[in-house]
C-alpha cells in the first residue's frame, strides 16, 4: 500500500544513514494517524522519532535548525491545513536560508503533508494548498500518485540538500501497486507518462485525428487514467502525464506530448483560481501554442470551501466524468 511504500522509505533511509530522523505529532507509540510510521520507534526509539506537542511551528522550526547543524529531519504535520500555523517557518526560514546565508547553510528538510477532501473532514480539514508552496523560490515540492512513486520520491527528497514540501493525498494511503526489493529512488524534477499513447494513437497522432493529452497529479492521476479508458471505449486515445513533482515541473514531458496530441486537458483536486493547472496552461501556451488546435481546459474542484454533506462534497470534486465532458468539449471545439 501507499503508507507501506511511505514507511519503507522512511525505514531505508534511517538504516542507510543516521542523520536521518522524524518528528511529528503522534508518530511514535502511536505510530502516525494514518500509519505510515508503523514501527519506527521500536526500531530506533526515542531520539531519532520523536513525539511533539500540538505546535507546527514549533515542530517545523525543530527541523529547520537540525538540517542547519547537518541532521536531516523528517517532520510530519498531521494535514496540510495545519502548515497554516507553521508557514512563516516554512516560508521566511526553510524557503530562504541558504540563499540570505549565501551558501553557507543547506537544507535538508522533508515536510511531509497529507492533504486532500473525500472523507466528510469539513472544510477546515479539506483543503489543497500546494499552490502556495509552489509559488515559493527555495522549495521543492512533490506529490506521488502511486505506491512506487512515493516510496522513490520520498528517499530522493531525504536525500536532497533543499527543503522538500512532500505532499500525500489520504485517500492513497490504502492504494496498492507494485513497489520493487531492490533500492532504487524516483528522480525529483521528472513527471513520467502513466499512459502512453499505443502504436495506432502515435500514427494517428502526425495528423488532425490526434486526441488528447490528460495532466494530472496525486489522486487525480488515476481520476484521469479511468476517464481515459471511458474515452478509449469512444475511440479516442488520451496520454496520461503524472507531474509528480509540482517544483520544478517537467515541462519538456507536457510540452512533447502536446506537441503529438495538439490538444490537453488539466485535472486538478484544487481550487482553479491561480492553481497547479494554471501554471500547466502558461508552459503550454508559452512553449506550445502553435500546435494547439483547441483551447487546453482546466478540471478542478469547485471554487468554494469544501461542503460537509457527502453528496456536496462528491459533487464539489473532479471525477471521471467531469475528465470526459472537458475532453468531448475540447474535441468539438477544434
Amino acid at each position: 500500500m501507499y503508507r507501506q511504500a511511505l514507511n519503507q522509505a522512511l525505514r531505508e533511509e534511517m538504516q542507510r544513514d543516521e542523520s536521518v530522523f522524524v518528528i511529528g505529532e503522534d508518530i511514535a507509540q502511536y505510530e502516525g494517524a494514518y500509519r505510515v510510521t508503523e514501527g519506527l520507534w521500536k526500531d530506533f526509539g526515542d531520539k531519532r522519532v520523536r513525539d511533539t506537542p500540538i505546535a507546527e511551528e514549533v515542530i517545523v522550526g525543530v527541523g529547520v535548525g537540525a538540517a542547519m547543524a547537518g541532521l536531516r529531519p523528517v517532520v510530519e504535520l498531521m494535514t496540510i491545513n495545519f502548515s497554516l500555523l507553521a508557514i512563516d517557518q516554512i516560508v521566511n526560514h526553510a524557503a530562504k536560508i541558504h540563499y540570505m546565508s549565501g551558501g553557507q547553510f543547506a537544507i535538508p528538510l522533508v515536510m511531509r503533508m497529507p492533504e486532500g477532501a473525500g472523507m466528510q473532514l469539513g472544510a477546515q480539514h479539506s483543503q489543497h494548498l500546494e499552490t502556495w508552496f509552489a509559488h515559493v523560490p527555495g522549495l521543492k515540492v512533490v506529490g506521488p500518485a502511486t505506491p512506487y512513486d512515493a516510496k522513490g520520491l520520498l528517499k530522493s527528497a531525504i536525500r536532497d540538500d533543499n527543503p522538500v514540501v512532500f505532499i500525500e493525498n489520504q485517500l492513497l494511503y490504502t492504494t496498492k501497486g507494485e513497489v520493487p526489493e531492490e533500492d532504487y529512488t524516483v528522480p525529483i524534477g521528472k513527471a513520467e507518462i502513466k499512459r502512453v499513447l499505443r502504436p495506432f494513437d502515435k500514427l494517428r497522432a502526425q495528423d488532425d485525428a490526434a486526441d488528447v493529452t490528460l495532466i494530472a497529479y496525486l489522486r487525480m492521476v488515476g481520476v484521469a487514467l479511468k476517464a481515459a479508458e471511458t474515452l478509449a471505449a469512444e475511440g479516442v486515445s488520451a496520454e496520461v502525464i503524472d507531474l509528480r513533482t509540482l517544483r520544478p515541473m517537467d515541462v519538456k514531458a507536457i510540452v512533447e506530448s502536446v506537441k503529438k496530441t495538439r490538444r490537453a486537458v488539466v485535472v486538478e483536486e484544487d481550487w482553479p483560481y491561480f492553481g497547479i493547472g494554471a501554471q500547466v496552461v502558461d508552459f503550454i501556451q508559452r512553449h506550445a501554442f502553435d500546435y494547439l488546435d483547441a483551447p487546453v481546459l482546466r478540471v478542478a474542484s469547485e471554487d468554494t470551501p469544501m461542503p460537509y454533506s457527502r453528496e456536496l462534497e462528491l459533487s464539489a470534486l473532479p471525477d471521471e466524468n467531469k475528465v470526459v465532458a472537458a475532453v468531448r468539449h475540447v474535441l468539438a471545439s477544434s
